[in-house]
């Protein structure tokens, strides 16, 4: 490997997975919901929108659904 690579001349473009890694969404949450992660945040050092994508991955993954029953 060289020790130095002279970059000036290479041509840049973008990434070609960027668009498949996340999708940008506009969603309302409960106030304390968006609390919640937030302390987390503040505790873990992780950004809490991190948090909640992290959290929802892996309900993904374990196939959990929420449980949805209606008082009558």
């Amino acid at each position: 490997m060289k020790k130095e690579y002279d970059l000036s001349k290479m041509k840049s473009r973008k990434n070609p997975f960027a668009a498949r890694l996340k999708k940008q969404v506009t969603i309302r949450m409960g106030v304390q919901v968006v609390d919640y992660f937030k302390q987390m945040a503040e505790e873990t050092g992780i950004p809490y929108q991190n948090l909640i994508n992290l959290y929802l991955q892996e309900c993904v993954e374990k196939h959990r659904r929420p449980s949805l029953e209606w008082v009558s």
